[in-house]
């Protein structure tokens, strides 16, 4: 069995940070959602990956390279632009060949992983599986209305009045007859090849679709509050490793990773929290469901359910800087009068006087 895994949007709901970044690189407890995906497959026993790339191709064959650092053989396959999931098959079809495959979002997390989905996909000779949940906003998904033996009978995209609160999730499992489905469907209003069009041109054509309905948790990333959930749900899984230094006037609480070449002086550290390398924590307070990645630095200040990219500074602003997401190189600095906190997402390399 081989995976897809799609990486060619463009992140609009994530900018500023995505005008300067791909979206599946920014990084969830200081790791790129992209690498969660990857290593997502390899559990599942997948070593041979197919990767779609759009406009920030350059960026993601950097971070990930060949794939040997997992393991893993991986293909890039470029989308010159996003016309839609199904559009991402259907120019994949000389990659996958005739083997099947496991599709898989590359901005997605999945708690408990695919392994025992693929088994249960392979072991039932349906023609494809899809993965849903029961979501409290049905009407910004595909959802799946099924039939009491639990297959799925009918697809809609963003309905108005949803058939059901099932939606799909963001990973499918498909034999070669999908190609037959992305090669027939007609782009959508939008202008996309939709692929709830092709998983329904395979129940409308006789083709057996299965569902698997998970419990444990997942998140679509594209969103600052789904980023922020996702770091809160990783780092409850976090392990204490201080590799860093810690002076005896600092406090470390709970589950925190501090990284080599860290110090923390004169501050407190209450997890779960993790901080990468080279960073520096003083007289500071970094709550939990924090990320602070390398080379960052938060002095005389307070920061919690926070994602902080690599090489960003939090310096003095007297207050708690709270739910937010700070690009790369962003440096926050007091000027005089501050609120009680701050909400903030900012892009690479930007500079803010806070007042």
């Amino acid at each position: 069995m081989k995976a897809l895994i799609l990486s060619g949007g463009k992140g609009t709901r994530l900018r500023p940070i995505t005008h300067t970044g791909a979206k599946q690189l920014v990084p969830v407890a200081n790791k790129p959602i992209l690498f969660y995906a990857i290593e997502t497959m390899k559990d599942a026993g997948i070593d041979d990956i197919g990767i779609i790339v759009g406009d920030t191709h350059k960026e993601i064959r950097a971070a990930v390279g060949s794939g040997e650092r997992w393991g893993v053989k991986v293909t890039y396959i470029k989308q010159d632009a996003p016309l839609g999931l199904a559009h991402a098959v259907k120019i994949a079809q000389d990659y996958i060949r005739e083997e099947p495959f496991v599709m898989f979002l590359g901005d997605n997390l999945v708690k408990d992983g695919v392994r025992p989905l693929l088994e249960q996909y392979t072991a039932s000779g349906a023609n494809s599986q899809i993965l849903l949940a029961h979501v409290p906003n049905a009407r910004e998904f595909g959802v799946a209305e099924l039939d009491h033996g639990g297959r799925v009978v009918r697809l809609v995209e963003k309905p108005q009045n949803p058939p059901s609160d099932l939606a799909l999730v963001g990973v499918y499992m498909f034999d070669k007859n999908v190609f037959e489905a992305v090669n027939s469907i007609k782009p959508s209003a939008r202008g996309e090849l939709e692929i709830t069009d092709a998983i329904q041109y395979l129940i409308d054509t006789g083709y057996r679709v299965e569902s698997h309905i998970i419990t444990g948790w997942w998140k679509d990333t594209g969103k600052l509050d789904d980023m922020l959930e996702a770091n809160r749900m990783v780092l409850d899984g976090l392990q204490t490793n201080v590799m860093g230094e810690v002076d005896k006037e600092s406090e470390v609480a709970g589950r925190v990773s501090v990284g080599k070449g860290s110090r923390i002086i004169s501050s407190c550290v209450r997890g779960p929290a993790i901080i990468g390398e080279n960073c520096i924590i003083e007289n500071a307070f970094i709550g939990p469901y924090t990320s602070v990645n390398d080379r960052s630095v938060v002095r005389d200040s307070e920061v919690e359910h926070s994602i902080l990219l690599e090489g960003s500074q939090v310096i003095g602003i007297g207050s708690r800087l709270a739910d937010s997401l700070i690009g790369k190189n962003v440096k926050i600095v007091k000027n005089e009068k501050t609120p009680r906190a701050y909400r903030m997402m900012l892009g690479d390399n930007s500079e803010v006087s806070v007042i």
